[in-house]
């Protein structure tokens, strides 16, 4: 069995993506690393091939920022680090710039790999999530976050990365059949200094909205509000061994009064019809579980 992981950045430095904790977090599991480094303004590039490893290839890319209907400019260049591999490799492991994979799960992950290796209608492996917000001791608890998402997937080049690079679809538009792997993605997009991510929601909305749009909802302000949040809890479990020296860094205070949680009548509504179905009640699932 042969796994190539794959990922995007661009200006990471400027926006303080845990870019390298990602890629290294899942390079056990890798035989190569295709990592699609874009035109950025600040020392990615660098960052990147200063990586110890020599399973890791760059590719250069030039991100069209002119495609900002729905993120389309994230889903584009994820197809360039997708078309990148070579066509020995089985599995295809994608991660995001600021999602880390926990080592405790690489048996887990490498074990189903190899067990679905073999059998073809098993399109992609699904993970779990959790959702840091604010700091490195809280999670998201609403229902807005993701629950699920593909994160490995055959090398089918009939694949192709949908909607702003969340997940993943088949030609023409079919949702990938998908088994569930009891392993969690960490995502820590919502935890950076206020500075940084407050310069990510001016950087990232031009991604989705004309400038006109951004003017008008995203806050002129030097730092990031993480007060605006409405429901978390806190995080008891451990967190990757690669995040550790980051986390030490932390140089902001964030506390958040869980009594002060609120949740909003529709997805009140939806927990409560949930109780009776056993399922999410309208859960954004872009994959088709077997």
């Amino acid at each position: 069995m042969k796994v190539c992981g794959f990922t995007i950045v661009r200006n990471a430095v400027k926006l303080d993506y845990p870019i390298v904790e990602a890629i290294t977090s899942i390079l056990p599991l890798c035989d190569e690393m295709i990592v699609a480094v874009g035109n950025s303004e600040d020392g990615t590039l660098e960052l990147i091939r200063q990586i110890d490893s020599d399973k890791i290839r760059v590719i250069e890319t030039i991100w069209d920022d002119t495609k900002r209907e729905g993120g389309r400019t994230l889903a584009l260049e994820t197809d360039k680090a997708f078309a990148a591999i070579p066509s020995d490799i089985d599995w295809c492991f994608y991660i995001q710039a600021d999602e880390v994979l926990h080592e405790q799960y690489y048996r887990t992950v490498r074990e189903a790999m190899l067990r679905y290796k073999d059998d073809k209608v098993v399109e992609g492996l699904l993970f779990d999530y959790k959702h840091f917000y604010g700091s490195y001791d809280y999670l998201g608890s609403s229902w807005s976050w993701y629950r699920r998402e593909i994160r490995i997937i055959r090398n089918d080049k009939n694949i192709f990365s949908y909607k702003d690079a969340q997940g993943f679809r088949k030609k023409p538009n079919e949702k990938l059949k998908v088994k569930p792997v009891d392993a969690c993605m960490y995502h820590y997009g919502w935890v950076r200094d206020p500075r940084a991510m407050q310069l990510k929601q001016q950087t990232f909305n031009r991604f989705y909205h004309d400038d006109q749009w951004i003017d008008q909802h995203v806050a002129k302000a030097g730092e990031f509000d993480y007060g605006q949040i409405d429901s978390l809890e806190i995080f008891e479990g451990s967190h990757p061994g690669v995040m550790s020296e980051r986390i030490e860094r932390l140089n902001w205070k964030f506390d958040h009064d869980l009594s002060k949680n609120r949740l909003s009548p529709r997805e009140r509504l939806k927990r409560f019809l949930s109780l009776f179905t056993g399922r999410r009640v309208g859960e954004y699932r872009n994959y088709s579980v077997i």
